[in-house]
């Protein structure tokens, strides 16, 4: 019994020993790290940090829609309120707490620049094992060798050649939308549309023919699910992971345990058809997944079949999100801004004829149309937070970083300020990137360094495609029900729909 007492009690002062540590030496001392260096920010709050106030804060924001007659652009502090007050109380840097995981916060270009670009330092941080299962187990959540053995595989997909490819079938989707508009139309001079999930269905569409050929229906149901898994991601984004937590049959955990079985058993099944139907399939995003790669060495290197399922599973809600919020939101600002969407439509007359349609040779002669989708990217680019986890102990300008501490990069923040941009960083105006070459560095929204996303000639491509196709045959404005509110949803979305009413232009 004495033997078993003391066993008992060692293991118990271990546990304490643990969580002092933990809880409330390492903080301490990472927080006198900091504040040492000038670095300071929000309190510390044992087991939760300051989590509880991010989930506060974006809930009343949220809660509150920009009144009208406020300039509509400046809304970095409804998006992200805890970096828009922390920020304005201890500066651009600040460190804050998820748990007890130190975050340094930050929204200044150099350090974000250097944080994305420096090798071997900083990397892709993890997801807890429930939001894992949206996407985090393809690229986006792999280090090291793996990712690396992935990448080369994903930019051999996303060439902008086979991307160009793609224009036909992109032009085809949309004609088929906009056909569907004048049925809705029905002769009437004017009809009201819900352009987000519109934009978001066709989106779908496009990349369901793109990455899996003859198989379209099946991709849709893909993508259904996928939106789903995206709803129940962010319920638990901001929660503090409990190990252990997944195993419970809780009624979230439930449903994504449900949703998981259907989208692998899915996507399992269009990589069986895509061997029936390899030949008539060959250009498609799929074959390009699970055909074999030759390296630099020569030697043939293939992803295996649960390889390609969560590549495909990435795919289905990376590029469907950032592109569908992309024209969303391009169609959004034309809409407001109606002396740009004029020009824009002029030009795509222009470069396109009369009746033409987009092809791949003439994308890149629409200008104009370019600089529209980069100021949108600017304002508001889909992905408004990088996040990076130390690997080791790393110097991040004049900073010292501990190993272990997660860097929060506010992209919405840098793209909105007006140190960076001017005094009408928060006004939409697409004349700044006349000189690409001048802005390229500040703007971010794809990434930056090895990292950079491999799928941003595909969603600058298709975007280009659609939007000049719509722009040739409607010209479109705020209907008196929009109500412009962003929020974030893993991506950046209009939290009440964008509804817009369209008109056809006669031919």
């Amino acid at each position: 019994m004495a033997v078993l007492f003391i066993l008992v009690l060692v293991f118990f002062l271990l546990l304490v020993f643990r969580f002092v540590y933990t809880n409330l030496w390492v903080p301490w001392r990472i927080q006198s790290h900091f504040k040492w260096r000038g670095v300071t920010g929000p309190r510390y709050r044992i087991f939760t940090g300051n989590s509880g106030e991010v989930s506060r804060l974006t809930a009343e924001a949220k809660s509150k829609p920009i009144p009208s007659g406020n300039n509509p652009h400046e809304f970095v502090h409804r998006v992200a309120p805890h970096y828009h007050m922390w920020s304005r109380i201890y500066g651009k840097t600040f460190l804050y707490w998820f748990g007890s995981k130190p975050v340094v916060a930050t929204s200044d270009p150099k350090l974000i620049r250097e944080a994305l670009t420096t090798s071997g330092s900083f990397d892709r941080v993890g997801h807890n094992p429930l939001s894992k299962l949206l996407y985090a187990q393809g690229l986006p959540g792999l280090r090291g060798d793996q990712w690396a053995f992935h990448r080369r595989i994903a930019i051999q997909a996303f060439t902008m050649e086979k991307v160009k490819r793609w224009v036909p079938q992109m032009v085809t989707s949309t004609m088929m939308l906009l056909e569907k508009w004048e049925e809705m139309r029905n002769g009437e001079e004017e009809i009201e549309l819900e352009i987000h999930r519109q934009i978001h269905s066709l989106s779908a569409d496009i990349l369901s023919r793109t990455a899996f050929g003859n198989s379209v229906e099946e991709g849709k149901k893909i993508f259904v699910l996928q939106e789903r898994m995206m709803r129940l991601f962010y319920r638990v984004r901001w929660s503090v992971y409990i190990p252990g937590f997944r195993f419970l049959p809780t009624k979230t955990n439930r449903e994504i345990w449900r949703i998981e079985k259907q989208i692998r058993g899915s996507v399992l099944k269009l990589i069986e058809n895509n061997k029936k139907t390899a030949v008539k399939n060959s250009g498609t995003l799929l074959q390009a997944f699970v055909s074999p790669y030759t390296n630099q060495n020569g030697q043939e290197e293939k992803l295996g079949i649960e390889e390609v399922i969560d590549e495909c599973k990435t795919f289905y809600f990376a590029a469907k999100e950032t592109t569908g919020d992309l024209m969303t939101w391009v169609l959004v600002l034309l809409a407001m801004h109606q002396e740009w969407q004029n020009i824009a439509r002029e030009e795509v007359i222009r470069v396109l004829g009369p009746t033409g349609f987009p092809t791949p040779d003439i994308l890149q002669n629409l200008k104009t149309l370019s600089m529209i989708i980069n100021e949108t990217l600017r304002l508001y680019p889909p992905a408004m937070t990088l996040n990076r986890d130390t690997l080791r102990r790393a110097k991040l300008g004049n900073l010292e970083i501990p190993e272990g501490t997660q860097l929060y990069l506010s992209v919405i923040a840098m793209h909105h300020d007006k140190e960076t941009w001017g005094s009408d960083a928060e006004e939409f105006n697409p004349r700044r990137f006349e000189d690409t070459r001048k802005q390229s560095a500040l703007l971010v929204p794809f990434g930056l360094g090895p990292r950079t996303c491999v799928g941003q000639n595909l969603g600058v491509v298709e975007a280009k495609t659609v939007l000049a196709t719509i722009l040739r045959h409607y010209s479109f404005r705020l209907s008196p029900s929009y109500v412009h509110a962003p929020v974030l949803l893993v991506t950046l979305q209009p939290q009440n729909g964008a509804q817009l009413l369209f008109t056809r232009i006669s031919s």
